[in-house]
């Protein structure tokens, strides 16, 4: 544990954004899970509604530095292409 004062602020504030990002990375991947078994059950009506979900979760983490902006765009196009085969 630190002695300074800021460093001890460091460390608690990094631990409260590594709490969010866990949490939104986690979201994120569950959704992106809900899409793909609903194409392996192939209820395209579901997989559709499923994506919006995880499309806009991919959208979230992009913007937030989560994950890349073009490891978005890839996931979701991924996605689409799955459903847009059942």
């Amino acid at each position: 544990m630190p002695n300074i004062k800021s460093a001890i602020k460091r460390v608690k504030t990094t631990e409260v954004r590594n709490a969010q990002n866990t949490t939104a990375k986690s979201a994120m991947r569950t959704a992106v899970k809900k899409v793909e078994a609903a194409v392996s059950v192939t209820d395209n009506t579901a997989a559709k509604e499923a994506y919006a979900t995880a499309a806009s979760q991919l959208d979230k983490a992009a913007a937030k530095g989560l994950i890349h902006k073009n490891a978005a765009a890839r996931k979701k196009a991924r996605l689409m292409k799955k459903i847009n085969a059942l």
